[in-house]
């Protein structure tokens, strides 16, 4: 279900007594996608200039008015969009209108090179013009200020989120739309469509009376100027004329007399010099950047039939000037380079050109992402493990990282193939365990073999107690955690052997063909009986460590611990484990749950993305993030979805702690989510804070098992070195940050050490006083 607003509605309040009211109830329907819509049987037509409107306003009537008519012809030539355009398109038609356009009488040309990216493209264009003595305004793309233009994550209801279920259910050209609208200040940044025309606006009043900021493929005949001329000098009172476009397949018959194909196409605009409107730069192209200003002058045509999505900018009101415009002649628009595309009156070339459009959009966006952020990517640089030397770790901590790594040299290596019971598969290499909440139904009820209890773990699903052997749930806890701890105290202490226990870790559980496990998780939380036997969406979670255990891997590969050959497996494990996650049911699910679990399922992707250099769906994952920070949070920082369980304490610091090793690992990328903050203030800020708030005091929330109070340390560390202090808000109690413990529960979600190598703005500040310690 989605809202649909209609540009045609916004007349009707001018004609019809009470239609503000019938606007907006029309406004607020909710209308599924096979519904017709029902149209007001009533529409003012602005189709001729109103003189006694402009008899009556006097500011309409000016010297301008009497200026000589003069006019300056601006193309604005931007990057060729393939499959749109062809590649050199753009070139190839300024050669033709170089070459084959006739003098237009008292009219100057000028043209605007408009932020193209490729700058040897850049270069041959401006030689042409240069070449042809014609004038031009450069307009230069800058990479870092495109690296500076946000996602528009507040322009789509969270309810359509590229994660959403909703989106999935709409058809690919609302979901281009969508994406689209997530990327419109980039968009707006290196297409500059409005953008350019404005600037030519501004520059051409200065010198002619008519300035008409046209597209770089329009192209004027002798006969087409004559008819657009003679229509503004008989008529100056008019600010403002449309030219509708007629599309050529061959240029060559634009030079035949006499020529003149039906021009049915979107309008180009002119402009009087005294006029005051201008093109809206926040409307980007592809999505109606011209059609926004023909709405608000009133100028008919087919696009005011079409809808205004929930996704799409607010459709305008009608401005002051609406109705002062008057048609004049015709143009025409250069071969794109796609004949199929371009055949006029035809819906199905109309359509095509859209998704056409949509596709090149997406494809050079995409492209130009990866180019922009490429080199703040370095796959093989740990995210969690800084580069500091042991020296600067306290000793009490190399102590405690040397005795757990000790004990983990006992351990292990670890495999899929040792539990005592098998996947509903049958085959030892899937990872299997049972649903942990999910107990056999007492009463035995036909269809209701199971009954849920939130917070109380079935027998052998809570990691390292009795049964657990049954499943894998805790060998791969053990494979994560050892494998760090062992790589931390290689690196830190310098002991060679640490790392080649790691190694044989790795090399047990994911890449010898005898003990590997198989890169899926089908059967995480199996309901015996229910969904075919396959696993559960909320079993993907039990991955979620894979995030600083990848941080491991990296630095085996830096000292040489495992081969090339070894490394490349690994990764391609890797690979293969991400096309599971992002294409199965189970992995479809997670990426659309609104707790916990989206936050987690982010958290792997990014992980592994950044592992693996995928640039691209990185940052759409992170753009991702940004939805759920709106949708997890309200504006003090509770977590509503986390307050429904049974063990709130334990859930909202479980989600909170995902979400700062998020926000960490897209701070190592140059991305920002500790800043981020939603329409209403949601932010990670204010999580931190209403949590922290409740420290030293009774949990008032419910809370069925015993919570280690110490869970809020790790959270209070964090916020102090990423918003600092600027009051004494928390009750805290003076301790040492060396002395709190390093090891939590895996369950609680705070990784191995996370105290070790701490972040330099927390180190420098427990050198100058005492860090706190927090206690629930």
């Amino acid at each position: 279900m989605k809202n649909i607003l209609l540009p045609k509605l916004r007349s009707i309040t001018a004609i019809i007594p009470g239609a503000l009211y019938l606007r907006q109830k029309l406004r607020k329907m909710r209308i599924g996608h096979n519904v017709h819509v029902i149209y007001p049987k009533y529409r003012k037509k602005h189709t001729s200039f109103d003189a006694n409107l402009a008899d009556q306003n006097s500011s309409l009537v000016n010297d301008c008015i009497y200026k000589p008519d003069t006019f300056v012809l601006y193309r604005i030539i931007g990057n060729d969009l393939v499959p749109r355009h062809k590649k050199g398109q753009s070139r190839e038609n300024l050669v033709f209108i170089l070459t084959n356009e006739p003098e237009l009488q008292d009219c100057e040309k000028r043209f605007i090179v408009n932020r193209i990216v490729d700058l040897e493209e850049e270069k041959e264009i401006i030689q042409l013009l240069e070449n042809f003595g014609m004038p031009y305004l450069c307009i230069p793309f800058d990479w870092e200020a495109y690296r500076c233009q946000p996602w528009d994550i507040w322009g789509v209801p969270p309810r359509y989120s590229p994660h959403s279920k909703l989106f999935s259910l709409l058809e690919p050209s609302r979901q281009n739309q969508i994406q689209m609208r997530l990327y419109r200040h980039k968009n707006n940044y290196v297409m500059h469509n409005n953008g350019a025309r404005n600037i030519a606006l501004r520059d051409g009043r200065r010198r002619a009376k008519w300035i008409l900021p046209w597209d770089g493929n329009c192209f004027v005949t002798t006969e087409a100027w004559e008819s657009i001329r003679s229509a503004v000098v008989s008529r100056p009172e008019i600010p403002y004329y449309f030219t509708p476009m007629a599309r050529v397949i061959d240029n060559r018959k634009l030079l035949q007399t006499g020529f003149q194909p039906p021009a049915t196409e979107e309008p180009q605009l002119l402009f009087r010099c005294d006029s005051k409107l201008e093109f809206d730069p926040e409307y980007f192209y592809g999505r109606r950047p011209k059609v926004e200003l023909f709405w608000r002058l009133g100028i008919p045509g087919k696009w005011e039939y079409w809808p205004v999505d929930p996704w799409d900018l607010p459709c305008p009101d009608y401005a002051k000037e609406a109705g002062q415009f008057a048609e004049a002649g015709w143009v025409a628009r250069l071969f794109s380079g796609q004949a199929k595309l371009e055949k006029q009156n035809d819906q199905q070339a109309w359509v095509g050109r859209g998704e056409a459009r949509m596709e090149a959009i997406a494809g050079f966006l995409g492209q130009l992402d990866e180019c922009a952020f490429k080199s703040r990517l370095n796959p093989e640089e740990p995210v969690f493990i800084n580069g500091r030397d042991s020296g600067k770790v306290a000793a009490p901590m190399l102590m405690q990282l040397r005795n757990a790594a000790d004990e983990a040299l006992d351990r292990g290596p670890y495999s899929v193939v040792d539990k005592q019971t098998l996947a509903p598969s049958g085959n030892p290499h899937d990872y299997w365990h049972p649903a942990p909440y999910y107990w056999p139904n007492p009463s035995r009820i036909p269809g209701l073999p199971y009954v849920r209890r939130d917070g109380r773990r079935v027998p052998g699903t809570r990691m390292y107690e009795p049964l657990s052997e049954n499943y894998d749930r805790t060998r791969l806890q053990h494979l994560f955690d050892d494998t760090y701890i062992l790589m931390l105290a290689c690196r830190g202490l310098g002991e060679e052997c640490y790392g080649k226990h790691a190694a044989k870790l790795v090399r047990h559980w994911f890449l010898n063909p005898e003990t590997m496990m198989n890169p899926h998780l089908k059967y995480a939380q199996v309901r015996r009986g229910h969904n075919n036997n396959l696993g559960a969406s909320p079993g993907i979670i039990e991955m979620k460590d894979l995030y600083y255990f990848l941080d491991a891997v990296r630095l085996l590969w830096e000292g040489n611990l495992l081969s090339h050959a070894e490394y490349e497996e690994f990764k391609l494990w890797l690979d293969r484990y991400l096309y599971w996650l992002r294409s199965s049911e189970q992995g479809r699910g997670e990426r659309a749950a609104l707790n916990n679990h989206g936050t987690y399922y982010d958290l792997q992707v990014a992980s592994i993305c950044t592992f693996l250099g995928k640039q691209q769906l990185l940052r759409e994952t992170l753009c991702d993030s940004r939805f759920r920070i709106i949708e997890q949070f309200d504006s003090i920082g509770r977590q509503p979805r986390e307050m429904e369980r049974a063990t709130t304490a334990h859930y909202c610091c479980f989600n909170l702690q995902g979400w700062i090793h998020l926000a960490q690992l897209a701070e190592s990328v140059g991305e920002d989510l500790w800043g981020f903050e939603g329409p209403d203030g949601q932010c990670i800020r204010k999580a931190m804070e209403w949590l922290l708030g409740h420290v030293g005091k009774p949990w008032p929330y419910k809370q069925i098992d015993e919570f280690d109070s110490e869970r809020f340390s790790p959270i209070y560390y964090i916020y102090r070195s990423k918003y600092g202090m600027s009051d004494n808000s928390f009750n805290v109690q003076a301790s040492d940050l060396s002395q709190i413990k390093p090891l939590f529960f895996p369950h609680d979600g705070i990784r191995p050490f996370w105290n070790y190598n701490f972040p330099e703005v927390c180190a420098s500040k427990s050198d100058s006083r005492k860090q706190e310690s927090v206690a629930l």
